[in-house]
């Protein structure tokens, strides 16, 4: 008895000490369990690879974006200093506020938008992150040095609509580009995120209008309502340019297809396109037939395909096609984490 209890000990020590083993060397290396044989560790090779090749993909991802960020700081730079200061425009924001204070007491654009945004930093890091506000320090620093090395070249003269409609269109380009790569410059654009975090059904383009017209307000008592008026006209102009370019990334198509030729139908759009296709049960609330709805979401260049495809197999096919504002997950954007 005591040969079979110390035989059947030392075999489960054996185990958990093997077991312990395994488990050790899974931590510390990159190994996986062979599930055929006896199950051994094997180095993985290509885990080493895959890591190398993502930590490369990342460190491109994160340049790219920090190109974006500075062709979007450069756009409103220009926009400020040889479109809407030359004009007495008042759009908002920090770069508003800097053009009153320059009309008040001749202070550089660049000193202003340097100083006012520190408060900002400091209070943004616990809210949004090191990362979010690592690059909209970034953002900042590029537009007070574009504020400073663009020439003054003022090419609108005397056109307010013009300057109005023009300044928008280029600030909400830049200011779609450095949302895009969540960045901002400060200011009322980081008021804006921060606000968007506790109202999340307005978009934070829509706070940024709020907060951008209290800004052209307090121009009034310097530039006078006319160029206050213009300036409303450039702050919609930015909120809507600017919404329409972080929305348009995600923006897809989705079609409905009702026909009796569904499954050819999925087939093809699903080798062809690459996509997939969700059969919908239903039924005819008139006929009371039971109907299949293939349910398809697509970019808005494959729909054309998608419709082709369905009048093709079956040309009294009933199509539906909507528009869906922001898609995310396989073989989409992906998901924000």
């Amino acid at each position: 008895m005591r040969t079979e209890h110390g035989s059947m000990f030392s075999q489960e020590k054996h185990k958990i000490t093997r077991m312990a083993r395994i488990a050790w060397k899974i931590v510390s290396g990159p190994y996986h369990i062979c599930t055929q044989g006896n199950r051994e560790l094997k180095p993985c090779v290509i885990n080493r690879k895959e890591k190398r090749k993502q930590r490369v993909s990342y460190k491109r991802t994160a340049f790219t974006d920090y190109l974006v960020i500075g062709l979007g700081a450069f756009m409103i730079a220009f926009a400020i200093k040889n479109i809407y200061d030359p004009m007495g425009l008042v759009t908002g924001g920090i770069s508003g506020i800097a053009i009153i204070l320059k009309a008040k007491l001749d202070i550089p654009l660049w000193a202003t938008n340097t100083v006012l945004n520190i408060p900002l930093f400091i209070f943004s890091v616990k809210s949004l992150g090191w990362t979010f506000v690592k690059r909209t320090i970034f953002a900042t620093a590029a537009l007070s040095v574009f504020l400073g090395a663009i020439p003054y070249y003022p090419f609108l003269h005397e056109d307010m609509l013009l300057t109005a409609l023009f300044g928008g269109v280029i600030t909400g380009i830049g200011t779609g580009l450095l949302l895009l790569c969540h960045a901002t410059t400060g200011g009322t654009d980081t008021m804006a995120v921060l606000f968007q975090r506790k109202m999340r059904h307005i978009s934070i383009a829509q706070i940024l209008q709020i907060l951008d017209g209290i800004v052209v307000i307090a121009g009034i008592s310097v530039f006078g309502i006319t160029c206050a008026c213009y300036a409303v006209i450039a702050v919609i102009c930015l909120g809507k340019v600017s919404d329409s370019i972080v929305a348009g990334v995600h923006y897809s198509k989705v079609a409905y297809v009702i026909s009796d030729q569904k499954e050819k139908i999925a087939s093809v759009i699903m080798e062809r396109l690459e996509r997939g296709v969700t059969d919908i049960k239903a039924t005819g609330m008139y006929t009371g037939d039971r109907k299949d709805i293939l349910f398809c979401v697509v970019s808005p260049k494959e729909i054309v395909e998608v419709k082709e495809i369905a009048a093709a197999i079956d040309p009294r096919a009933f199509i539906i096609v909507t528009d869906a504002r922001e898609v995310r997950g396989e073989g989409f954007s992906a998901h924000e984490v």
